[in-house]
């Protein structure tokens, strides 16, 4: 795939390719409920084909805090439409269900399905806890080539979490954290990114007019962080003070139109480029 390095042609793609809101869902945005919990799609091994699902982890929450979902937060929408947008903009062959519309699963992190999927996205961690099962099956998913992303957490609280979490799963010593530098290839992958952009959820960005700090000066800097093994093979990335899903879950209920144009293009660049890179290394 050709290295774009503007967002011009993207931006211009998804206008050219962004549909009523009242057609059909096949190769359509989702204009369903979204942000929920209720009736989720479990993964199950008829599910995988070798073609690309889209893998939401399951996780249990400890405690409550503030604006934080967990697992569900901008589920399905943002995955379904991150499959339509990807299986536009490049080659990759995402699995369709027989009506023609993307499958996105959620998949449980002790379950055998998850070795299904290259890619293991997470969100909304603050007030995640992993169990001894979770933990022993997500060090071999990550043993034997797994990769995940982690976005939308926010804050010092959400990270020492996160990071208390997932030393659980990858210890230190053997896996070690790191800011993500502008140079790295996974930035130059089907777009060129320059920074990872502070990103709101909508209903903030609009109600705060454009801030896009959810926690204050606790949450101003944004962080695009990797986890490496011994080798240098990147297992994991981290999205911390941002959320990237949402540019894709608002895309058909932005009926301004103006977050959608603001962020949605980049965000829609940094998912791709995280997915090409993961399913090519």
């Amino acid at each position: 795939m050709n290295r774009i390095t503007t967002l011009v042609l993207l931006t211009l793609s998804l206008l050219l390719f962004r549909p009523p809101l009242a057609e059909g869902q096949k190769n359509q945005i989702w204009v369903g409920p979204t942000n929920t919990d209720a009736n989720p799609r479990w993964a199950t091994q008829d599910d995988f084909d070798g073609s690309l699902v889209f893998c939401r982890g399951y996780y249990e929450t400890v405690g409550k805090e503030t604006g934080v979902n967990g697992w569900y937060s901008d589920y399905p929408g943002a995955d379904f439409n991150f499959l339509v947008r990807l299986s536009e903009f490049t080659k990759t062959r995402t699995r369709r269900d027989n009506d023609g519309r993307p499958i996105n699963v959620v998949v449980r992190l002790d379950s055998p399905l998850v070795f299904n999927c290259p890619v293991l996205y997470l969100s909304d961690v603050n007030t995640m806890e992993l169990k001894e099962n979770e933990i022993s099956n997500l060090r071999q998913y990550f043993e034997k080539g797994g990769f995940v992303w982690v976005d939308d957490f926010w804050g010092s609280q959400g990270w020492n979490n996160w990071v208390y979490q997932i030393r659980k799963v990858l210890p230190y010593g053997y896996y070690y954290i790191f800011d993500i530098p502008t140079d790295h290839p996974l930035m130059n992958q089907a777009y060129r990114i320059e920074k990872i952009p502070q990103i709101s959820h909508m209903e903030f960005w609009y109600a705060k007019n454009g801030q896009t700090s959810e926690r204050g000066e606790d949450s101003k800097e944004v962080h695009f962080r990797g986890i490496e093994d011994e080798k240098g093979r990147l297992v994991a990335v981290m999205t911390h003070n941002t959320d990237i899903a949402d540019t894709w879950e608002r895309e058909g209920f932005d009926k301004k139109g103006e977050y959608f144009l603001k962020f949605s293009p980049t965000g829609y660049a940094i998912g791709i480029n995280i997915f090409i890179y993961a399913l090519s290394h």
